[in-house]
């Protein structure tokens, strides 16, 4: 069995319909740059308000991804 590394990163991603949406957006983004993607932890939920009405729902991801080679 070969040992692995992992970074685990922080990412709030945001949606004005869902938290759902607020994470995927999240997770999808980092996936644009970042490979290896292997779990992502929701955290936290919250929700931007203005004027007494929700205007975004955010969701803070943690989001780990194998640090190193590729071969595995």
């Amino acid at each position: 069995m070969s040992e692995s590394v992992y970074k685990v990163i922080e990412l709030v991603g945001s949606s004005d319909k869902s938290w759902e949406d607020a994470a995927k957006n999240a997770v999808e983004t980092a996936g644009k740059t970042l490979k290896n993607l292997r779990v992502a932890e929701i955290s936290k939920l919250d929700m931007k308000v203005e004027n007494g009405k929700v205007t975004a729902y955010r969701a803070r991801v943690s989001l780990s991804f194998k640090y190193g080679k590729e071969e595995d």
